[in-house]
């Protein structure tokens, strides 16, 4: 009878002397006088498995010519050992090569651009694994707690005929005989959708036509956006807090071992609970001025402003109060101030800075078609976006999170590209 397969990291002390079968790939592999030791990797982790000649001198043979990365099933006894990686291993007595690789191309020395080039086999790198897996857990808890909360999950469209963020940084392209564009953010159909489900979120792809070559810049990443009717910007950044403090509470708790292999300080990631820290645009602009930075009101602030500002604070933090005209068009002016829109970014610290920006949403006809007409664009791209303050309009307001940029503060990564599965960058499009 065929032993059912299972996964390494279910192999457990506990299970001495049980029969086993495992499947997965040649992690590592060295040989001992007559002993062959494969560490054999799955999605779920390693275990060491070991060939002795005298066991099995059949199995043995198969395992001095097995390569790395090769894939493999292979069968044995458990038994504990605490010099082995995982405190178990087993004593194998049969091995079934599915595919030899006699040279995998990736070596311990690779650059990072050759990684980069070869990234559909450094997807097999445990280290990778991690990531994706801190990544796929943090969107497990946002939804978790959006489904607690009461939003409803919707799925807009793509293919766009307008821009969100500002025309220079679109992505062109024919669509039969017209020009259409690839989204720059959901949010103006998640506006749409709130006039009948009040609440609502999506997670798609976003294209930023930016020809930024910064740590933190992809020109395709995954957006997180919120909308919601009835909310004033405070509500809004309770939501934001209350949401984001979840997935890093709750990825701490079902992730801890992978977020271990890139930080040791896990001090600002359980410091992130509500409330977070909330300093106005101008409060900002004293604090740099204060450290040096050259930077006067009305200019927005950059990677490197930003990373200055989060030296200040050991937990996640709002800038709000913006000027106006650094905002997008559909930014709700601040009543209070006419230089200022209702908007705030929140950063994270340890030098990562924005990886929220949210605002209310200008909800007056008449103020909306002048801001469009103000960034020089033509009202008759937005006819239905304008329909939405026409009838029924309330006031609401939404924010966009980069998925990406959440992940790389969360595991310390040097750079974006790190946390997405094959990145896009102005001078990366293969593979």
């Amino acid at each position: 009878m065929m032993i059912e397969k299972i996964y390494c990291a279910d192999v457990k002390p506990k299970m001495e002397g049980e029969r086993v079968r495992l499947a997965g790939w040649v992690y590592r592999k060295r040989e001992v006088g007559n002993k062959v030791f494969i560490v054999l990797r799955d999605s779920s982790g390693v275990i060491q498995t070991i060939f002795i000649k005298d066991l099995s001198e059949d199995a043995y043979g198969k395992a001095k010519q097995v390569g790395i990365e090769s894939s493999v099933i292979i069968e044995g006894t458990v038994k504990s050992d605490p010099r082995a990686p995982t405190g178990v291993e087993i004593q194998a007595d049969k091995i079934e090569i599915i595919q030899n690789v006699e040279f995998f191309p990736i070596t311990k020395d690779a650059s990072d651009e050759f990684l980069l080039d070869v990234r559909h086999l450094h997807l097999h790198s445990p280290k990778v694994g991690s990531i994706m897996k801190v990544k796929g857990t943090l969107m497990q808890a946002a939804r978790e707690w959006l489904l607690q909360d009461g939003w409803y999950e919707v799925f807009p469209p793509i293919l766009v005929t307008g821009a969100v963020e500002g025309g220079a940084t679109l992505f062109k392209l024919k669509y039969f005989d017209k020009e259409a564009y690839l989204s720059q953010s959901a949010q103006l159909y998640l506006e749409a959708a709130i006039f009948g489900l009040e609440k609502v979120w999506s997670l798609t792809p976003s294209f930023r036509a930016e020809k930024s070559r910064t740590r933190r810049h992809l020109t395709e990443y995954w957006h997180l956006e919120l909308e919601a009717a009835w909310m004033d910007l405070w509500d809004l950044l309770k939501v934001e807090e209350e949401l984001v403090s979840y997935m890093l509470q709750r990825t701490l708790e079902l992730r801890k071992k992978e977020i271990e292999e890139f930080r040791k300080d896990f001090t600002t990631l359980k410091n992130s609970e509500p409330p977070f820290p909330r300093i106005s645009y101008d409060e900002a602009i004293d604090i740099l001025q204060s450290k040096g930075v050259k930077i006067e009101w009305g200019e927005d602030m950059g990677a490197d402003e930003e990373r200055i500002l989060t030296q200040e604070f050991d937990k996640p933090f709002f800038v709000y109060g913006y000027p106006k005209h650094i905002k997008a068009f559909y930014m709700k002016e601040d009543p209070e101030d006419s230089r200022k829109a209702l908007a705030a970014d929140m950063l994270a610290p340890e030098g990562y800075g924005e990886v929220i920006g949210g605002s209310e949403r200008e909800d007056d006809y008449n103020k909306l078609v002048q801001r469009i007409i103000e960034e020089g664009m033509d009202p008759k791209n937005y006819e239905w976006y304008l329909d939405l303050r026409k009838y029924g309009s309330v006031p609401h307001s939404g924010f966009g999170l980069g998925l990406e940029r959440l992940v790389a503060w969360v595991l310390k990564l040097d750079h974006i590209r790190w946390a997405t599965l094959f990145p896009r960058t102005p001078s990366r499009i293969y593979p």
